[in-house]
């Protein structure tokens, strides 16, 4: 386990940080390797309808996963105050709710999947294969929510590694298994979204198994479960509204998605294949942001307030100077990058997509800035500002879909994550400040200290 409320802040964020960066990395290419396998063996309207799916299935899994980043905010907080009764408490909780999310979710999205599809105006060339994309997605939810629930539990614990290397195996299992489906047995796009799905189960059962034979602070027994209506009250306080913060953004980029449609088939390959790029290049920003969750409740646990905001800061700078540099080698490499997924013989397609790039990676550091400071805040516990963001981010991306797309076309999709990015942190940086201020006050009081109630003013 890995203490993150001693030593040098940044050294122990960025110890913290590499393992989780690989294995965002190694997610990133459960996706990636979707559209590379998709795009080259299927074709590009095949690729075009696991993109145009993306949005949609963000926005119902988005609830589960946020919700579970949520809680283990939670757990971490116990875990740097030394609560070891809570971490068990707070673990059979969060299972409990997770597992009535994840069947509420599932029913509802498998339901009405087909017809959000349509409203979407997803081109007809595509609407069948990403009906049949999302449908077995959205019947496993329950396997992706358990995978999440248990590596953010073990990385609320202090250990980033060890998640990669689960993340590793299913990555190489996902691969073979999607090269079995699709290049050998022919099944198409079921057999992307199958050999996803299986990969996602594998790791969360190494998850499960590695919890119940090294980590006894998580070991939940029957008693554990026997909750109290507050211990539900806390966990759906914070839980909720991060998840709630996820749909939210996603519900944007619907908005955008169903603009984007109108565009043609071309387009959204266009779209998909930049943003498959532009997922694994920001990595590294989403990698500092989350470790800063988990920092800040640790460290806000054991009310080393002082530690929180050296860490931030440091944090801040360079996460900031590795997005810049990032985001300049994707403007010069796109090219090249998106013929990874089609080739070489959709030139209208690859030059789509780099405007694209030019609109986004040209702001990497912005969204640096962003992540740092929205999960510093959800990891002091704070909700209702972060979700203020998110909403902001969904005016901002409805505002591209409906107002810019028919303007500037495919230009104006593409401005819509920069003028996301912009909107939320102005909601945000108020409340940084303030927090940061009251961070201060709390350290130099050492009375307030000691009345410290465990949270934070928003």
């Amino acid at each position: 386990m890995h203490d993150l409320t001693k030593g040098k802040p940044i050294t122990q964020i960025i110890y913290f940080t590499i393992p989780l960066l690989i294995g965002n990395i190694f997610q990133q290419v459960y996706t990636l390797s979707d559209t590379i396998i998709v795009g080259r063996t299927i074709g590009v309207k095949a690729l075009a309808a696991v993109g145009a799916t993306g949005s949609l299935s963000f926005l119902i899994i988005g609830i589960a996963q946020g919700a579970t980043n949520g809680f283990a905010i939670i757990a971490a907080r116990r875990y740097g105050a030394g609560d070891l009764k809570g971490i068990k408490r707070s673990f059979a909780t969060s299972i409990v709710i997770s597992a009535a999310l994840s069947a509420i979710l599932s029913a509802i999205s498998m339901t009405f999947c087909g017809q959000i599809l349509r409203l979407m105006q997803t081109p007809a060339d595509i609407i069948n294969d990403s009906y049949t994309f999302l449908v077995i997605q959205f019947a496993g939810i329950f396997v992706i929510v358990a995978y999440n629930l248990f590596a953010n539990m073990i990385r609320a614990m202090g250990d980033s590694r060890t998640p990669l290397v689960f993340l590793v195996i299913a990555c190489v299992i996902n691969i073979g298994l999607e090269l079995l489906f699709i290049v050998v047995f022919k099944w198409g796009i079921a057999g992307a979204s199958s050999a996803t799905l299986l990969a996602e189960l594998i790791s969360a059962v190494l998850c499960l198994i590695y919890i119940y034979r090294r980590f006894p602070l998580l070991q939940v027994h029957r008693d554990d479960f026997k909750i109290s209506k507050a211990e539900i009250k806390e966990h759906l306080r914070l839980g909720l509204p991060m998840g709630f913060q996820s749909s939210i953004i996603a519900l944007g980029q619907v908005v955008l998605q169903l603009m984007l449609n109108t565009l043609g088939s071309n387009a959204v390959a266009a779209y998909t294949a930049a943003g498959r790029i532009d997922g694994l290049a920001t990595m590294p920003a989403m990698s500092f942001g989350v470790t800063m969750a988990t920092f800040a409740a640790q460290n806000l646990g054991a009310r080393e307030f002082g530690r929180i905001r050296t860490g931030v800061r440091q944090t801040l700078i360079v996460s900031v100077l590795f997005s810049g540099v990032t985001g300049l080698a994707i403007i010069y490499f796109g090219r090249p990058l998106v013929n990874l997924f089609i080739g070489n013989t959709q030139p209208i397609v690859t030059a789509t997509a780099q405007t694209y790039f030019h609109f986004n990676s040209s702001l990497y550091w912005l969204l640096a800035i962003l992540f740092v400071v929205r999960y510093t805040l959800q990891g002091l516990g704070q909700s209702l500002v972060p979700t203020l963001a998110g909403i902001m981010e969904l005016l901002m991306r409805a505002f591209a879909g409906l107002v810019l797309i028919r303007m500037f076309g495919f230009a104006g999709a593409s401005m819509a994550n920069p003028l996301a990015w912009i909107g939320s942190l102005l909601v945000l940086i108020s409340s940084y400040v303030r927090t940061m201020r009251h961070l201060r006050s709390l350290e130099r009081d050492p009375e307030q200290n000691h009345d410290f109630p465990g949270t934070l003013p928003q």
